[in-house]
């Protein structure tokens, strides 16, 4: 599928990606997203064919340029703990911005209701798998790092973590006085993403 789109793709993914995540794959008509957008129903058909193509579209539109960042933390001069702690944040951060999108994505692959391309999204989840080994491989190169990790099981316990914070917000924000959307957000971004840093370091780093 095309990832490189045009500005007005960009605007219809946009406004796509904001009614989706307000009323739900199921309660956003084409017609919705058209009339939002200020754009016809045949171009929005044109360029992306079907709502689920489109939805298709919207997933790789967000999580593409991912890859790339992890591409370059690679091959920053950095040590293997600092790269990990790198990829922890562009996780949270990434999921965190995007909480609407990953909100249709985890009903939409549950359900299974719809004919979404798993393909696609599997193959970009092997990509940033395989960035994530190549920093593990470092690290237990330079005998820093365990050489019992179960690899694949990093990135469920970075982002298992986030999502059952997010899933218990209102729990959370009343326990932890996080009572505006500003507080809330540092906390994510500063207190848990050390959190979920200091958790997987110790998964890591051998015992001293």
């Amino acid at each position: 599928m095309e990832t490189n789109f045009n500005d007005k793709q960009i605007k219809i993914l946009e406004v796509a990606e904001l009614l989706f995540s307000e009323k739900g794959f199921d309660g956003t008509s084409i017609r919705d997203i058209s009339k939002e957008a200020k754009i016809n129903i045949a171009m929005i058909s044109y360029y992306f064919g079907s709502k689920e193509r489109l939805l298709e579209a919207l997933i790789l539109h967000r999580t593409t340029d991912l890859k790339l960042q992890l591409d370059h933390l690679i091959l920053e001069n950095l040590e293997p703990i600092e790269k990990v702690n790198k990829l922890i944040e562009l996780y949270i951060n990434r999921v965190n911005s995007n909480r609407g999108l990953y909100r249709i994505l985890h009903f939409e692959f549950t359900s299974k209701k719809r004919n979404i391309n798993h393909e696609t999204f599997s193959e970009l989840k092997k990509g940033n798998l395989k960035s994530l080994e190549t920093i593990i491989i470092e690290g237990q190169n330079k005998g820093v790092f365990r050489k019992d990790i179960v690899i694949p099981l990093i990135t469920p316990t970075i982002l298992g973590t986030f999502f059952h914070f997010q899933m218990n917000r209102p729990f959370f924000e009343n326990l932890l006085n996080l009572n505006t959307e500003a507080l809330y957000d540092n906390y994510i971004k500063t207190v848990l993403t050390k959190h979920i840093q200091q958790t997987i370091k110790a998964l890591l780093v051998y015992e001293s």
